[in-house]
C-alpha cells in the first residue's frame, strides 16, 4: 500500500488548527491541483475563491455557524461556475438556454466535487487538516452576496485548511457489503437488522464536536435527520432558479 492511499484510508475530518499560516507556494501547488482537475466535457465549470479577508471569513463563519472556518489557515470556496460558459457563448451571439438544464448543472456540480477531493487529498498529501463545509448552505444567498457571485454561478461547498491541532478518532465507515454492489443494486429485507453490528461500531466513536461524548447508531442518526430542515437550506433550489440554474 503506497503513501497516498494510506492518507487516504487514514482521513479526518480536521476542526481544530493550529495558528500557523500556510506558505503561498503551498496554496499555489493546490491550486495548480485543482486547476488541473478532470472535468465533464473540457467544461471547466468549477472556480475556486480563496477567502483571504479576516472579516469575509468572518462573516462565512456565521454563516457555517463553525467558529473553527475563520480560525483555519486557509479557506477555500468551490463555487459551481457556468457563468464563464455563458459569456463566452453569449459573446458568439449564441444561446445559453441549457445552461439552466438539470444535465448541465450535473456536470458542474461533478467538476466541484472533483475538484474538491484532488484538494484535500494534495493537502493531506502534506501533512495538512482539512474539513469540507458543506455548512455554507446554510444560507447560499448570503454566500453569494459576500462573494459577489453572477448568475449562473453557486457557493456549492467550502475547504478549510490548517495544521491539525487534534487527533479525532477514526470515523467507521459503512462496511463494504452496504456501498459495493457487483452488477445491480443489492436492497436488504430489515435494514436496521442489516446494520445491527454497524450501529454498535459506530456508537464507540467519540465526537470532538459535541464534547468529546459518544454518538449515536447510525440508523438513528439518519432516521433523525429526516425531521432536519434547515429553512434557508429548503429555499435553496429558489436561489438556484434565481441564478438561473436547475430551470428544468
Amino acid at each position: 500500500m503506497n503513501s497516498t492511499i494510506q492518507k487516504q484510508l487514514s482521513h479526518r475530518s480536521i476542526r481544530a488548527f493550529k495558528d500557523t499560516p500556510i506558505s503561498h507556494e503551498i496554496i499555489d501547488t493546490l491550486v495548480e491541483v485543482a486547476r488541473h482537475t478532470a472535468t465533464s466535457s473540457f467544461s471547466q465549470s468549477a472556480t475556486l475563491i480563496s477567502v483571504t479577508d479576516a472579516n469575509l471569513k468572518d462573516e462565512i463563519a456565521r454563516v457555517c455557524k463553525q467558529p473553527y472556518v475563520a480560525q483555519a489557515s486557509h479557506l477555500f470556496i468551490v463555487v459551481l461556475d457556468m457563468y464563464r460558459n455563458h459569456a463566452i457563448a453569449t459573446e458568439a451571439h449564441t444561446d445559453t438556454e441549457v445552461l439552466g438544464s438539470t444535465d448541465r448543472f450535473l456536470g458542474a456540480a461533478m467538476d466541484c466535487g472533483l475538484m474538491a477531493q484532488n484538494i484535500v487529498t494534495a493537502a493531506e498529501s502534506l501533512d495538512l487538516g482539512t474539513v469540507y463545509l458543506g455548512s455554507i448552505q446554510n444560507d447560499a444567498q448570503t454566500m453569494i452576496d459576500l462573494l459577489n457571485l453572477p448568475e449562473y454561478t453557486f457557493p456549492l461547498l467550502g475547504i478549510a485548511i490548517g495544521e491539525p491541532d487534534q487527533q479525532p478518532q477514526l470515523k467507521p465507515k459503512l462496511p463494504e457489503s452496504f456501498m459495493h454492489f457487483e452488477n445491480s443494486y443489492t436492497k436488504f429485507e430489515n435494514y436496521h437488522d442489516a446494520l445491527k453490528d454497524y450501529d454498535a461500531v459506530v456508537t464507540t466513536y467519540y465526537d470532538l464536536r459535541n464534547s468529546n461524548t459518544r454518538v449515536d447508531s447510525f440508523t438513528n442518526q439518519m432516521t433523525a435527520r429526516m425531521n432536519v430542515k434547515g429553512p434557508n437550506r429548503m429555499k435553496n433550489l429558489e436561489v438556484l432558479n434565481k441564478q438561473k440554474l436547475l430551470k428544468y
